[in-house]
């Protein structure tokens, strides 16, 4: 009843709340063309970020921007298949009659927009270490979001088989990674290794990665940089639009299906969308693994307002998550079989019904996102309330039940440009409250508390960029005392911590082609509850961890720079970081043991060394003729405990990966194309070899083909695309099922990555009315 009166109140803020801030309407008008021969582009898409207005050109290749300020300044983009995004600074009181002018490329453009930095810019003017993941790679056949950003360089992914994938950048997760969904921190026990990130993989239409410290914008928790989910541009005035999505993949059985719709009325914007995948047992080159089916289920929409005076649009999703576990039993020869011994059937592992022990994964959002025009000036406020539910369960009822309610506000007031400078000021805030629900306990309930607050300049002249910030960030814990059959489980604890961190950013162009940026900053991550207070048998990761009341905050020190080029045939692109990082938390293990239950668990405690993480990421795409697309990339990432004097434990192995396609102009058919990839990565024998194995190198061979057909004057696009196309036995760096202390005998049980997944995938977009 608290999330329908929260939802109605929101509801009515947003429809009648804003009116005080209303100014007069402003429509703009423009014409998109092609440089080289002054022909008009139809179907052009025109969109402006920071107001999140939408326009597609006319068969003249006119457009017409409704709805916006009488002044101000924003950055417009123009896209067009085929064509470099063309991008410019707007001033609205005096822009009339635009025209763009886009140049014909067989490279992928590098001038995106980077709106995850404080101040939107193209990727030219934004220091930070960035890349962006556009709606025809997430469309790509994966699992989950994570194993669809997992080939940008930099990006790894902690993986329990399939279901479940926790991003890792440059060598640094859980806690370390700020996941922003609809402008909020995603809060969902990210410290637990089992489980991935609550979000619908086919909800954005874009995804911004931030490569390095971001505390600076996000506070603490973005010590190893951020995921940003943008929701999908608004549909164009007048418009209702879609998107129907489908595919299959032979490994496990998945079917993923995502249905949207989302309108425009004179401003009154909306979206629907609404997820459902399911899948059986995966299989390894050497058989199926036993109970790793899931089953996810999504529903989320959006209503809002799209005015003179800016925008608010109010954000709703229910997530719903089941996986299965499997604890393993073997017989005499080594195969998996059920508890009581008896064997496994191929019904068994193709059966979609999940056995017990399985988890149920549940997260409700809602999230309000503003943006006033005050005069000249900015204000964005975003709101936030999320509850997450985790539930283990060995049968009908939950036995571990952790209930986190959350609650966020993100408030940014951008000042107009003056002498060059363009200030940004910001404070944040959150509160969270945890219970333990279930019969069995790992870490204790607690409140948790932060404030930030931050100051924000950039300065652009001639090919020049400029940027300097401060922050200073407050947390408070609380732990809560728990009494279990008699016994103290988890003593009450309190701190708090507080910190000022900055940065600064430079970049230059040296000509179109050619640019260069860097960035050097502090960085900041108080400890979590879990880290603190756990005390109890982690049953997703077979060992029993211990918390450490008495940890400091991390503080981290990185710099970065980035060498950047974009010709006519070649762009590439090499980047290299130093982050050193005082007072890192990691859980470890020096042989101790304990008993529960008559099970033997090893023992991790938590505690504190000085560690240094350096690398390095490349890029380098080729296009001999328009036709072929040759692309590579490389990333590595050296971790060392430097108070222990041996390598930082669970470190992504470098990688190379390689990919030929052939795009042919095929009648009656668009972006046809074949590919074939090579997947590399080198043997991991930088390993804390007290509680964690080496992986070996291993070489996967990829392919892929497809194209748009038009049905009328409908496109379809079709597709198919094979992982692991040998059916390589391998097991990933970062997979929590490679060899080792895998379960509680010490079985050094390995469980080889999937093996050979073909997937068949359809995508139709389409207009119900305009």
């Amino acid at each position: 009843m608290k999330k329908l009166q929260l939802i109605g109140l929101v509801i009515l803020y947003t429809l009648l709340g804003n009116t005080a801030f209303a100014l007069a309407l402003k429509d703009i008008t423009g014409q998109v063309i092609d440089a080289s021969t002054k022909q008009t582009l139809p179907g052009a898409t025109i969109f402006i970020p920071d107001l999140k207005v939408t326009a597609v050109t006319n068969n003249d290749g006119a457009f017409t921007l409704k709805n916006l300020p009488v002044k101000g300044t924003y950055l417009v983009e123009v896209h067009y298949v085929g064509y470099k995004t063309a991008t410019q600074m707007v001033n609205l009181a005096t822009g009339a009659g635009l025209q763009f002018s886009l140049q014909p490329t067989a490279i992928e453009t590098k001038e995106i927009v980077i709106t995850g930095s404080l101040i939107s810019s193209t990727s030219k003017r934004n220091s930070a270490s960035s890349a962006v993941v556009g709606k025809d790679q997430l469309l790509q056949p994966s699992t989950n979001l994570i194993d669809a950003l997992a080939k940008v360089p930099g990006v790894s992914q902690i993986t329990t088989g399939p279901s479940i994938s926790k991003p890792v950048i440059r060598g640094l997760g859980y806690n370390s990674i700020v996941t922003l969904d609809d402008g909020i921190k995603q809060q969902g026990q990210q410290w637990g290794d089992e489980h991935g990130i609550e979000i619908d993989q086919f909800k954005s239409d874009r995804v911004e990665i931030l490569r390095g410290a971001a505390s600076l914008m996000y506070g603490s928790d973005a010590l190893g940089g951020v995921i940003n989910l943008l929701e999908p541009s608004t549909a164009p005035e007048g418009q209702i639009k879609g998107e129907f999505i489908t595919n299959y993949s032979t490994n496990n059985g998945q079917t993923a299906n995502s249905l949207m719709l989302n309108g425009n009325e004179n401003g009154f914007v909306w979206r629907a969308r609404g997820t459902y995948k399911n899948a059986y047992s995966f299989k390894t080159p050497t058989g199926y693994f036993p109970n790793s089916g899931f089953n996810e289920t999504d529903l989320s929409g959006m209503i809002g307002l799209n005015k003179s005076w800016g925008y608010t649009h109010l954000n709703v999703s229910n997530f719903r998550n089941n996986i299965g576990f499997y604890e393993p039993n073997l017989d005499d020869n080594g195969i998996f079989v059920k508890e009581d011994g008896s064997a496994f059937t191929n019904d068994d592992f193709k059966n979609r019904t999940l056995d017990f022990p399985r988890q149920d994964i549940r997260h409700f959002k809602v999230a309000l996102n503003n943006n006033f025009i005050l005069g000249s000036n900015n204000l964005k406020v975003d709101l936030g309330y999320q509850q997450n539910q985790r539930r283990e369960l060995d049968g009908p009822d939950p036995a571990l039940f952790f209930d986190l309610k959350t609650y966020n506000a993100d408030l940014k007031y951008y000042i107009h440009e003056t002498n060059g400078w363009q200030p940004v000021f910001g404070l944040s805030v959150d509160n969270a409250h945890s219970q333990n629900k279930g019969t069995e306990f790992l870490i204790p309930a607690y409140d948790t508390f932060g404030l930030g607050a931050f100051a924000y300049a950039k300065k652009n002249w001639e090919k020049n960029t400029f940027s300097i910030g401060a922050r200073y960030d407050f947390r408070k814990n609380n732990g809560k005392q728990l009494f279990d059959d008699g016994e103290e489980r988890f003593a009450p604890f309190k701190n708090q911590f507080s910190n000022v961190s900055g940065a600064l950013g430079f970049t230059h162009q040296f000509s179109d082609e050619l640019n260069f940026k860097a960035n050097a900053g502090s960085a900041f991550r108080a400890p979590n509850p879990a880290e603190l207070g756990s005390n109890g048998v982690h049953e997703g990761t077979f060992r029993y961890e211990i918390g450490n009341a008495n940890l400091n905050p991390e503080r981290s020190y990185q710099v970065d720079a980035a060498l950047e080029y974009e010709g006519k045939i070649i762009s590439a692109s090499a980047s290299i970081y130093n982050n050193y990082i005082h007072n890192y938390i990691y859980a470890s293990n020096n042989g101790e043991q304990r008993e529960v239950d008559g099970t033997l668990f090893d023992v991790y405690h938590y505690g504190q060394v000085n560690a240094n993480l350096y690398g390095a990421e490349a890029s380098l795409t080729i296009h001999p003729v328009p036709f072929i697309h040759f692309e590579n990339t490389f990333g590595y990432v050296h971790a060392q405990n430097n108070s222990l004097n041996r390598p930082l434990a669970f470190i992504p192995a470098g990688t190379l990966r390689n990919e030929l396609r052939f795009e042919p102009k095929l009648k009656g058919t668009n972006d046809a194309y074949l590919s074939v990839g090579i997947n590399s990565a080198f043997k991991q024998s930088r390993v804390d070899d007290a509680f964690e194995t080496p992986t070996s190198g291993y070489t996967l061979l990829n392919a892929g083909i497809g194209a748009t057909f038009n049905l009328g004057k409908q496109p379809v696009k079709l597709s198919v695309s094979a992982n692991n196309l040998l059916n390589q036995k391998y097991y990933d760096a970062l997979s929590r099922f490679k060899p080792g202390r895998f379960d509680q005998e010490n079985l050094n049980l390995g469980i080889y990555n999937p093996g050979r997944n073909i997937t068949f995938g359809l995508y139709i977009p389409f207009t119900v009315a305009k």
